[in-house]
Parts: C-alpha cells; structure tokens; sequence
C-alpha cells in the first residue's frame, strides 16, 4: 500500500500508511458514497493467499535529466545526487550507461516541478563535476507495478515488455525491485500503459505468475 500510495495511486496519502505500518494499526479504507459499506482492510496481518500483483498506479508531471561525462567519465557520481538532496530534489529512476563515443551517460527522473532549480544547480557545478552536456525531457509518467516476489518471477517483466510491444508504447526507463516495476512513457501513453498492463495483471487473474 505503501508503494501505491508513492506511486501515484490516489487512494490513501503515503504518510497514513507510514505511521499505521510503525504503530500497527489497521486501516480501513471505505468508499465516501457508500455510507455503509464495508471498505478494505489495510493490515500486515495475512489472512489469505497473497496474489503477485497487487495494484497498478501512475505518477504524472515527471521529467528525465541525462549527464554525459567528460572524458569518459562523470567525477564522483554521488556528488552529482549529493548535490540535489541537498535543495530538496528527489531523484527516483537512476540509468547508468556506456553512451555515443564510450563516454558514461547517467539518467534519472525527478518531478517536473523541481526540473528548473535541478537544471540550475547542475549548469552552475559542470565543470566541478565533469559534465560535458545536460539534457532534460519532460511530458513523462511512471507507470509501476506492485506486488510480491516480482524479482523472483522473471514472467510479470516479460509480459510488461510484451504489453508495451504489442501497443506500440516507448519506454524510456525502467526500475525493478522486489515488489515494484516502473517503466516511464511519454505521458501521452501513460493511460494506455496503465489500462493495458491492469488487463494483463488484474483482469487476467488466471494466469500462473499471478499468484505466488
């Protein structure tokens, strides 16, 4: 719930389910037209099989910074994200790459509404951190997938790649955890990504990778 919750899925704010995961407190989540309805218990306690897939949700407004290095290189990586922790910019999918011209190319998503400042702070400290170019896009969601044991089952990531192929979706990054896939597509798509991998993952629930 925690991952949904960051993920862009509208239903809970993540900060209620940090402090009912740290204190244990059940949640229930019920429907604000339904004055009697029973709602979702949100708890660490299992009481039923777990499914794989959990939930499917989509973060809009997110933007993507790629640094090539000078000479091959980008000096001390980890000053390039000490530089934007330090103002308070989160950066969320990180790519590393050999790019044109074998020089080391880094790429990584951060919300729109942070991109001038980032950019800023980046031009001002490129030669301190040998970086040759910057190049920023915007216009992007990310997509994720949440669930149990994702890493472990190498099919639910193949079949995300073989939904984005079948509906002609570009991704441009992609993060995997062991309960989280996010892929970022043009924002354009991201509804489409996002009906599409649900009929796949929830409306398909007899599949074998479905549950664990």
């Amino acid at each position: 719930m925690l991952e949904l919750a960051s993920s862009g899925a509208k239903v809970l704010h993540n900060r209620c389910v940090e402090i009912g995961k740290k204190y244990n407190i059940p949640i229930y989540v019920k429907s604000t037209f339904e004055l009697n309805s029973q709602g979702t218990l949100v708890t660490s306690k299992e009481t039923m099989e777990d499914l794989c897939i959990s939930g499917i949700a989509k973060e809009d407004n997110i933007a993507r910074i790629t640094l090539i290095g000078k000479n091959n290189k980008i000096g001390r990586i980890y000053n390039v994200f000490k530089l934007l922790a330090n103002n308070n910019i989160a950066v969320d999918i990180i790519v590393q790459s050999l790019g044109e011209h074998i020089s080391k190319d880094i790429s990584f998503s951060i919300k729109e509404k942070d991109l001038d400042e980032a950019l800023e702070l980046l031009h001002q400290n490129a030669s301190k951190l040998d970086i040759k170019e910057i190049n920023s896009s915007t216009g992007m969601s990310k997509v994720s997938i949440i669930g149990l044991g994702l890493a472990n089952n190498p099919q639910v990531l193949a079949q995300v790649f073989e939904t984005l192929y079948e509906n002609n979706i570009n991704m441009h990054m992609i993060s995997t955890s062991e309960i989280k896939i996010s892929v970022l597509v043009n924002e354009n798509v991201a509804e489409t990504t996002l009906k599409e991998l649900h009929k796949q993952f929830i409306e398909l629930p007899n599949k074998d990778y479905i549950l664990i």
